[in-house]
């Protein structure tokens, strides 16, 4: 699958650089003068490339990181132009996040579960909006608020004299 190389490589920004084929910015290149906004919304932290890599490595301390993966898949799916991609790309989500046991499985109720498995055979753009609006909630009051508080967070801080 295309996100299976994820947890067997040392290098999360090479490997959603392999995944997202070259339209994600390395980590190292991004510019971080806007690390204090990060601070003021999640939607600010997750519209900063670096703040993604940040949030992520957060996550996958927390055993969490199939939260962001997910709601990186979705929005890169939302950008699709022609059937056969998001064909594949949609039963590539589906397989990895939101089936039954799914390797990267994410915490979304049956009902939106069901009704994504019930259309995958005939995926559209916005197939996993509920479901991803459901993460980003989840990510929003749960893991964000985690986030601003932790040693990543504060060191990145630390680091561009924002602290």
């Amino acid at each position: 699958m295309y996100l299976r190389s994820l947890s067997q490589s040392a290098s999360p920004v090479k490997d959603l650089h392999v995944i997202f084929k070259g339209r994600f910015c390395c980590f190292s290149q991004e510019p971080v003068d806007d690390v204090d906004s990060w601070g003021e919304s999640i939607e600010k932290l997750l519209s900063c490339k670096a703040g993604q890599m940040a949030f992520q490595d957060f996550l996958k301390s927390e055993y969490s990181e199939e939260n962001i993966l997910f709601w990186l898949a979705c929005e890169e799916y939302k950008k699709i132009k022609s059937a056969p991609e998001m064909i594949s790309m949609a039963n590539q989500i589906y397989t990895e996040f939101v089936q039954t046991e799914a390797p990267r499985q994410v915490n979304i109720d049956s009902g939106t579960r069901t009704n994504i498995t019930n259309n995958i055979s005939e995926p559209n753009l916005s197939s996993f909006d509920t479901a991803q609006k459901m993460i980003f909630s989840l990510m929003a009051r749960d893991c964000y608020p985690r986030f601003l508080k932790s040693d990543i967070y504060q060191s990145i801080l630390q680091k561009h004299g924002k602290s």
